[in-house]
């Protein structure tokens, strides 16, 4: 891969990335320098920044610009109706750049192409920028930062492009977490997502399909405010407005994979998705909890009425009965429960008993679990004979003792082994049934 060392080569590269919206408007060399706050009160991701490597990490991917050129161009801005295109375009051009990196189209940095924690780190970068700025007139911050996210994470302008015939599927990856142990921590299923997103692959059928992908935030309140809803329901409804609960728009998908970070060594397709969040005292990105517990669990604000447990539909003896290298892959068919008449949870290997309270779905009580749930919960309500699950991948393990280096050839052997069987997995679940 080329490096590009010279500061004017990077500028190129980025102007040639960001859109209109991203350029600063004609007025702004008459606006007068915009204040900044340094003492903003900063979120436990955003604090984590102080961290030198996380800095390394946008660095060496390339993605520098972004961070450095973003302050400029929010004090640009003169009125609050040019504030929240403005943050759209910078989110869909940063977006755009890490899955043209990922997918080998945008030299830059010496970082693998595949490594997702370049974007999660400069995403964290720019909405400090944000949370920093002082325009000079009132702004809704928060809901300026939700835009950026969105367009950041591929919820905007990232329609399927695929043709009559061709195979459209849509898939989710998460952030990097468990960050306050390892802020090297990778995640191969956002690797995977932006490796995936846009691209056409041929299934194990022989036919084509196109990948649409998003990565979501590892966060309660982003769940809790409908990231996932706001993710799927363009995918299951399209612009068919038939209303015939098929999925079969030209916008819409032909079948939702979700996919996280499992377990060490395998692959997992989840059989069961439930109700519950549980995971405590384990904390999301910023340090808050679910408010369920094994002995007490809670259902997530906001969720739309569903089963206790829902089943996956996809075919997953396709993948199960052919995908094994270098990492098996299962069906994991284990819950946990409270039975009907009971008060305690208990563990079941083959699945729920009618009339139980959901406490862990195959993937925990976690956020690995809710967009399992929530995603197939919405398309049960609006597209129920499309196909969806869920997959969790093999933990990423490789990372150099020295904590000092940021990557690895296991590290990335590794990654690169789980998001090429990530792909083997969806050609196989992908299928026209």
């Amino acid at each position: 891969m080329m490096i590009l060392r010279r500061t004017a080569s990077l500028a190129v590269l980025l102007a040639t990335l960001l859109p209109p919206a991203v350029t600063a408007p004609a007025h702004a060399a008459d606006t007068a320098p915009c204040r900044t706050t340094p003492s903003a009160p900063l979120d436990a991701e955003q604090a984590r920044l102080s961290d030198v490597r996380t800095t390394s990490l946008v660095e060496r991917a390339g993605f520098g610009d972004f961070v450095r050129r973003f302050p400029a161009a929010l004090c640009s801005v003169r009125t609050p109706a040019e504030a929240g295109p403005l943050l759209d375009g910078w989110g869909e051009a940063l977006w755009q750049a890490a899955v043209r990196r990922a997918q080998g189209q945008r030299p830059g940095g010496d970082l693998p192409a595949g490594d997702d924690r370049p974007l999660y780190w400069a995403r964290l970068a720019m909405t400090t920028a944000l949370a920093r700025w002082e325009p000079g007139f009132p702004v809704d911050r928060p809901a300026l930062r939700g835009r950026f996210e969105d367009a950041s994470r591929g919820l905007a302008d990232n329609a399927f492009q695929a043709p009559a015939g061709v195979r459209r599927v849509f898939i989710s990856g998460f952030d990097p977490f468990g960050l306050d142990t390892e802020p090297r921590r990778a995640n191969p299923s956002g690797s995977a997502a932006l490796q995936l997103n846009g691209r056409r692959i041929t299934l194990a059928d022989g036919s084509r399909a196109e990948v649409r992908a998003v990565v979501l935030p590892v966060r309660y309140a982003d769940f809790d405010a409908g990231i996932v809803e706001r993710a799927f329901a363009p995918r299951l409804t399209g612009d068919s407005g038939s209303g015939s609960g098929s999925g079969s728009g030209s916008g819409s998908a032909d079948v939702i994979t979700t996919i996280s970070q499992g377990y060490p060594g395998i692959f997992t397709l989840e059989a069961w998705a439930g109700r519950a969040r549980s995971a405590d005292p384990y904390p999301d990105n910023t340090g808050s909890l679910s408010g369920g517990t094994r002995e007490h669990p809670v259902t997530a604000p906001g969720l739309g009425p569903g089963a206790e447990f829902i089943r996956t539909t996809l075919p997953t003896d396709a993948a199960t009965g052919s995908v094994g290298s270098p990492y098996p892959v299962l069906l994991n068919t284990a819950v946990t429960e409270i039975p009907a008449g009971a008060t305690g949870p208990v563990d079941r290997e083959d699945g729920p008993t009618p009339g139980s309270r959901a406490v862990e779905g195959g993937g925990g009580g976690y956020l690995s679990n809710e967009v399992a749930y929530r995603s197939n919960r919405l398309r049960g309500e609006l597209a129920p004979r499309l196909p969806g699950g869920h997959l969790h991948t093999p933990v990423l393990t490789g990372l150099p003792a020295d904590p000092g280096l940021l990557t690895g050839p296991e590290f990335e052997r590794n990654e690169a082994a789980i998001t090429a069987e990530v792909r083997a997995v969806l050609e196989h679940t992908s299928v026209r049934p």
